[in-house]
């Protein structure tokens, strides 16, 4: 269950434009020009709007004439992602600086139709909207023939169709790393690096890239948001020494992390009103009466805030192994220093306290400790 909405990778498929400043009399060394032409369009608007952290933030407008054509101009402080969009239409997006940039679609499909022209930038992020358009039509594809299947009690086929979901994501997860190391100088793979890729599955890959980026792109927006994350998750990265946790267990009694050093031990982030967490116990529960007496543990992690809550799930679900909590729901200590954000969430530890795994669930983390404690 995830604590706030995050920003998609498909608000790559929205275009970015620019603050209008005045008429088509711009120095093209200081200042941005937009200008374009949409087929069979004689009237209407053009929006542009910026990138924020969370959403698109308006910026300017511009009339279109009765010829399709409009113009925008003005300034930027850096260059960076804009939306630039149409009356009642898809947009694109753009990566505007002080240039002359020049668009041209047709009016029945923006999205589809549009050319770029004058900004390398932009016409790398139409490239990166192909790779995202590819993904999207596949997981729909898969969303369709699973709940066929689903319908259809076909549970095997569920399960590999999820599979291949699973397959398609680190699919396109390669193909965004691919893009970021070919275009290691444009803002736009900035953005792809701290937005995009995951930054628990990839650490080494996105921190190698920030030492590129902080070469190419010190200044940019995207660069030092990268640096922010990054920073915050190299303590928590896998390889590292797992930062110890000491919360109070159900008696009362502080219980550290540190103190199950010599086996293998699965940090579990759960709560009792997280619906995900309990369908999953079940599963959790069996795995750990299986390896628990071969060198497993598990430390239990509750972000609940109300005690009675959280001792019933532990009662209910027959989790017998050692749980903490300071009963501070999302502001739980623990919680903030692993930046945990959404869960369920786990963090797997090997028997000197590194952390080697995040994210296992289900077969595939029953696999991977079969595979430790052989």
């Amino acid at each position: 269950m995830k604590k706030q909405i995050i920003l998609a990778a498909a608000a790559l498929s929205i275009l970015g434009a620019c603050q209008k400043k005045g008429v088509a009399t711009a120095d093209t060394d200081k200042s941005y020009r937009i200008t374009g032409k949409i087929n069979n369009m004689t009237t209407g608007k053009v929006y542009l709007d910026e990138l924020g952290e969370q959403s698109f933030v308006p910026k300017d407008t511009a009339d279109i004439n009765k010829d399709g054509t409009f113009v925008m101009e003005g300034t930027v402080s850096e260059p960076a992602i804009y939306k630039l969009g149409f009356d009642n239409k898809e947009g694109v997006m753009l990566v505007v600086d002080n240039k002359h940039i020049e668009i041209t679609a047709d009016s029945g499909q923006v999205a589809t139709t549009y050319t770029v022209k004058g900004s390398k930038d932009s016409e790398l992020v139409k490239e990166l909207n192909t790779i995202m358009q590819g993904m999207q039509q596949k997981v729909a594809d898969l969303n369709q023939r699973a709940q066929a299947a689903s319908s259809n009690g076909q549970n095997e086929e569920v399960a590999k169709l999820q599979q291949e979901f699973m397959l398609a994501q680190q699919g396109m997860q390669q193909q965004l790393k691919s893009f970021v190391r070919t275009n290691p100088s444009s803002v736009v793979s900035a953005y792809v690096a701290g937005n995009m890729i995951s930054l628990e599955e990839e650490f080494p890959f996105v921190d190698s890239v920030l030492t590129a980026f902080k070469t190419n792109l010190p200044n940019s927006r995207y660069t030092k948001s990268l640096e922010e994350k990054v920073g915050s998750k190299r303590s928590t990265a896998i390889g590292s020494l797992a930062p110890d946790i000491k919360l109070p267990s159900p008696s009362g009694q502080e219980v550290a992390l540190s103190s199950l050093r010599g086996k293998y031990v699965l940090i579990d982030f759960w709560a009792s009103w997280c619906g995900p967490c309990r369908k999953e116990n079940p599963n959790v529960v069996r795995m750990y009466n299986k390896y628990k007496d071969k060198g497993f543990e598990i430390y239990g992690v509750s972000l609940d805030q109300d005690r009675d809550k959280w001792l019933k799930a532990i009662e209910n679900d027959k989790l017998t192994w050692p749980h903490v909590s300071d009963l501070k729901g999302w502001e739980s200590a623990a919680g903030q220093l692993y930046g945990v954000t959404a869960i369920p969430q786990t963090v797997l530890l090997d028997r000197e306290g590194k952390i080697i795994a995040k994210n296992l669930r289900g077969q595939e983390l029953e696999e991977k400790i079969a595979s430790l404690l052989k």
